[in-house]
């Protein structure tokens, strides 16, 4: 039996048979277009190119060699390194505050820290698989009752009120609405009644909304907002949208190929998806949109098939922040969403959104060949 069970450890750990196809293809083929796009977009006068675009290949290979690494981790493992996730994120998230470092001027929040040889790092990012591992195994105890509901609740508070509170003053609230939509993902599938959300919902338009807006938002978050809404009424605010806009219909079925390109503010980040289009047409756009979908229906079905709950949480939550980060970014470049600083995952430019996308890329897979075990 001993020699039985080595077996099968060695063969979940090394052999490609349990590595889940089905969602490597679907990223590497996004991960490909990025590159590529980003590549044109970089070449067009960034200061620092190659050198830049070399940085994202980088982070592409590490990412990429982390995501194998998990692969190879036992499940059992899942929640200890959740929590040194977690711990290591919050720790960054207040040397953040304090390392006398700021690109606040440049982004409108200070959410990044230097560091030797590798740059600068956003701690935020990490944040968001720290919190879904962790919070994955505390609602899998309160539906085993385990514990009990108040306890647990009074620990999920505890888990996500620091590193919010340190995300929301730095302030980051386009991060912030991602770690919240993804726990919302994990207690939908979690089975908190209906009208725990319709109360949550209006709650949030009636108390939340109204003092986020009155407090928080910044003059310029306010006008993207209300150009969006009221079309037309500030040229200056919409002026990003405008020529986002532009840039994707110069596109047209296989890329702009005149050599006039549309000039977009912050191109290779938050509106890379209308490079996309600029460069690669409706063909471009529509591939990257069927590949996220596929990887995303992927995931979810992953998380269907997971032997354990707290693994399906743990899909849920990661999926959700893709999903999150896909609307998002290509929803605010067509003008249907309010302009964000939400990078497109695996192809905006960013060695940090990178590196993480493929680190909850490496947790989804290892709890896919758990499943094939």
């Amino acid at each position: 039996m001993g020699q039985g069970k080595s077996g099968i450890e060695f063969l979940r750990n090394n052999s490609i048979r349990t590595v889940d196809f089905w969602l490597i293809v679907p990223i590497l083929s996004i991960t490909t277009i990025g590159l590529y796009v980003l590549n044109l977009v970089l070449s067009q006068g960034f200061a620092g190119y190659p050198g830049i675009f070399y940085k994202q290949v980088a982070a592409v290979i590490i990412g990429g060699v982390i995501a194998m690494v998990i692969c190879t981790l036992d499940t059992q493992f899942m929640r200890l390194v959740g929590w040194i996730i977690y711990g290591v994120s919050i720790l960054l998230l207040v040397w953040v505050k304090i390392d006398g470092f700021t690109l606040e001027s440049q982004w409108g929040a200070d959410s990044w820290m230097q560091l030797p040889v590798l740059g600068t790092f956003q701690p935020s990012e990490l944040t968001k698989i720290g919190l879904v591992i962790v919070s994955s195994y505390v609602l899998e105890d309160m539906g085993a009752k385990v514990i009990t509901l108040v306890r647990g609740w009074v620990y999920l508070a505890l888990i996500y009120g620091p590193p919010m509170l340190l995300i929301l003053t730095q302030p980051d609230f386009g991060t912030a609405m991602v770690i919240m939509f993804s726990f919302v993902c994990m207690l939908f599938i979690w089975n908190l009644k209906y009208r725990y959300f319709l109360l949550a919902i209006s709650g949030t338009v009636v108390g939340i909304i109204p003092l986020v807006w009155t407090f928080y938002l910044e003059p310029f978050q306010k006008k993207r907002i209300l150009s969006l809404i009221f079309e037309g009424s500030d040229p200056v605010a919409e002026w990003n949208l405008v020529q986002s806009k532009l840039a994707i219909a110069s596109g047209g079925l296989t890329g702009n190929h005149t050599g006039v390109l549309v000039k977009v503010p912050v191109k290779e980040s938050d509106f890379i998806y209308s490079a996309v289009s600029e460069r690669m047409g409706f063909i471009g756009t529509t591939a990257i949109l069927v590949l996220a979908f596929f990887f995303l229906m992927r995931c979810l079905y992953v998380a269907s098939k997971s032997s354990r709950k707290a693994y399906s949480y743990i899909v849920v939550g990661l999926t959700g922040s893709y999903a999150f980060h896909f609307i998002e970014n290509m929803g605010m470049c067509v003008g249907l969403l309010p302009i964000t600083g939400i990078p497109l995952p695996f192809v905006s430019y960013g060695g940090t959104a990178m590196m993480v996308n493929f680190i909850s890329l490496g947790f989804i897979l290892n709890i896919s060949m758990e499943r094939k075990q």
